[in-house]
């Protein structure tokens, strides 16, 4: 019983021993200008051929609004001097496995900040204010165009001023071009028409042209 007991309990004191840890890998990630990396994810990237690296592969973890991540992985004694590589935006940065400092670390966690060496993107909120005073702009010059051309004629800078040309009407019998207002005194005097059916005649080219205006 006790040759089966002893190498039962150096195994399992053996696998206590090699029994992989919670290593995590904590910092700041910031652009070139120091202004935090938000709500993006650092990936666990390996180098070409480091095998062992493998295991931790596409680990994540996503920024907070401040630019601040934690890694979360489990490492044992062979992975101790392991080089990783954590990847943001494009851009990667080494970092070697010290279950050392890890140990000794106070809060439990190794520190390394990420400092990108790209700019931060534009912000949509000022890319959207931007295409609206583009588009102000744009509107703008082109009333600035349509008036301009409105005052150089005669016509256009009496409208401008608040004068209207008065509406011509084609007089049914002569086919000549009258003022709206003129038309009923033209019947009369140019085509000897009774008042009455003047005006009747007049009424009806007005409601010709208001058919064709619909």
């Amino acid at each position: 019983m006790r040759r089966v007991l002893l190498p039962l309990l150096l195994v399992i004191l053996f696998s206590l021993n090699t029994q992989a840890e919670t290593y995590r890998i904590s910092g700041k990630a910031t652009y070139a200008d120091n202004s935090p990396v938000a709500l993006e994810y650092v990936f666990v990237e390996c180098e070409p051929g480091i095998i062992d690296c493998y295991q931790y592969r596409g680990v994540k973890a996503i920024t907070d609004t401040y630019g601040y991540y934690t890694l979360i992985l489990e490492a044992d004694a062979e992975e101790n001097d392991l080089d990783i590589q954590l990847s943001l935006r494009g851009e990667n940065f080494t970092h070697t496995i010290d279950l050392a400092k890890h140990q000794n670390s106070s809060d439990n966690k190794v520190n390394q900040d990420i400092q990108l060496e790209q700019n931060p993107p534009p912000s949509g909120v000022f890319m959207g204010f931007g295409c609206f005073i583009v588009l102000f702009v744009l509107v703008f010059i082109s009333v600035v165009l349509r008036t301009g051309r409105r005052l150089s004629t005669k016509q256009g800078r009496l409208e401008f001023m608040g004068y209207k040309q008065a509406k011509q009407l084609q007089c049914p019998t002569c086919n000549e071009m009258v003022l709206q207002h003129e038309l009923v005194m033209h019947l009369i005097v140019e085509h000897d028409m009774e008042a009455y059916d003047a005006g009747q005649l007049t009424g009806k080219v007005m409601r010709r042209t208001w058919s064709e205006e619909e």
